[in-house]
């Protein structure tokens, strides 16, 4: 299978301003597709979603073609994707929600692997209701989170665990089917934060057994949001705070307000945009399993890339590797011997690389770590990332170290 990064790259505005970006992890750039798609959802008449007049009937086209990308990109019913401003604002929406019927010494499971949106919410509403948090580790020296770690916290109180698909600070991918395993025979709930996985490889909700499981679309080159996926049914039993006048059908019932069909028109594209890097555009199949393809194609070449870092790396003094898990995406994490990580990325921005410093936010693992709350220098790899990009980056590194 081949793969054109050139004409990947071609397809993004924002990467002609020279900059070499290894910050995905935090927000992809935007191909023009998507921006264009933008674009002509505000040109043409919009308004509340109807069946009548143009901009109600441009509403309702918008609506159900993003509810059946996202379904077609996370393998997710239509019926059960809820638009939300966030990932971490869902999580708050949903926990809110599960716990209302939670009573005292009730428990949920979190880990120290996730992002601070999969912890503190949860975190917090058990706080409110009097249940018990329980945490799960991950290995500091391997990066492994492995599922009987999670499974030796949950009891038969447990009601719900909440568990990254990929850390979005070293990359580690749990074994999710086999945690959802552990998960389901104690008859708990299982929250999923695919934020940083579906960036990087296909997903199946239900293969992986995800009760819920959110993502946002800035990560995979489409506009500012988060979407959560669920089986209409289980979001059929749950009973959000909403507005008497607003329709309590689902997925509508957790959308509150007039939703953004820009965002939405947007985010179809990016679905789009993603199934055309497989095979191309106007490959038999359906998105599905265009989408497929186009993961696998992605996977292959941000391994090369991220081979190629790791291996140089490696050969440089006073550089620790904290990216060590057998199975992860290609995010790395590194921290030099008697230097601040923010260093680096400031040395490294003034050779036009970006490769950011920080925890991102994924507190819990950057202290269980032993990096506080200071992190490291994340280099994140996506599909525009090419070997100039690389070698500008491993460059500016050994300039750093000199």
């Amino acid at each position: 299978m081949s793969y054109d990064v050139g004409a990947v790259r071609a397809q993004f505005p924002a990467l002609r301003s020279g900059t070499a970006h290894f910050d995905g992890p935090g927000g992809t750039q935007t191909p023009a597709s998507v921006i264009a798609a933008i674009g002509e959802a505000m040109s043409r008449p919009l308004s509340i979603r109807g069946s009548t007049l143009p901009g109600e009937v441009n509403a309702e086209r918008i609506v159900l073609g993003f509810r059946q990308a996202m379904a077609d990109l996370l393998g997710a019913d239509p019926a059960g994707i809820v638009f939300g401003r966030s990932a971490t604002q869902l999580t708050y929406d949903f926990a809110r929600t599960l716990t209302a019927s939670w009573s005292p010494g009730d428990e949920v499971v979190v880990s120290r692997l996730d992002h601070d949106a999969n912890i503190r919410p949860w975190v917090q509403a058990a706080e409110r209701v009097g249940a018990v948090v329980r945490w799960a580790d991950f290995a500091p020296d391997t990066g492994e989170l492995p599922p009987e770690a999670v499974g030796a916290q949950i009891t038969e109180r447990t009601r719900l665990v909440a568990v990254t698909g990929a850390s979005n600070l070293i990359g580690t991918r749990p074994d999710i089917p086999a945690v959802a395993e552990l998960v389901h025979r104690a008859g708990a709930l299982l929250y999923v934060d695919g934020v940083h996985l579906t960036a990087h490889h296909a997903v199946d909700v239900e293969r992986l057994g995800a009760d819920f499981f959110v993502c946002s679309p800035y990560k995979f080159f489409g506009p500012h949001h988060g979407v959560l996926a669920a089986r209409p049914e289980v979001l059929g039993a749950l009973r959000p705070d909403k507005l008497a006048p607003s329709t309590d059908a689902v997925p509508e019932r957790f959308e509150l307000g007039t939703l953004p069909y820009e965002a939405m028109a947007g985010t179809i594209a990016a679905v789009d945009f993603l199934a055309d890097l497989g095979a191309g555009p106007g490959t038999a199949g359906g998105r599905r399993e265009r989408l497929r393809s186009a993961y696998a194609a992605i996977d292959v070449h941000e391994r090369a890339l991220r081979r190629t870092i790791e291996e140089a790396v490696g050969e440089l003094d006073g550089v620790t590797a904290h990216s060590r898990a057998a199975d992860r995406t290609p995010t790395l994490l590194f921290t030099f011997e008697g230097r601040d990580p923010a260093d680096a990325h400031r040395s490294l921005a003034r050779s036009g690389v970006h490769a950011p410093a920080g925890s991102f936010y994924a507190l819990e693992a950057s202290r269980h770590l032993g990096l506080g709350d200071s992190g490291g220098l994340r280099v994140g790899l996506c599909a525009y990332n090419d070997a100039q990009d690389v070698e500008r980056l491993l460059t500016g590194l050994s300039d750093f170290l000199r």
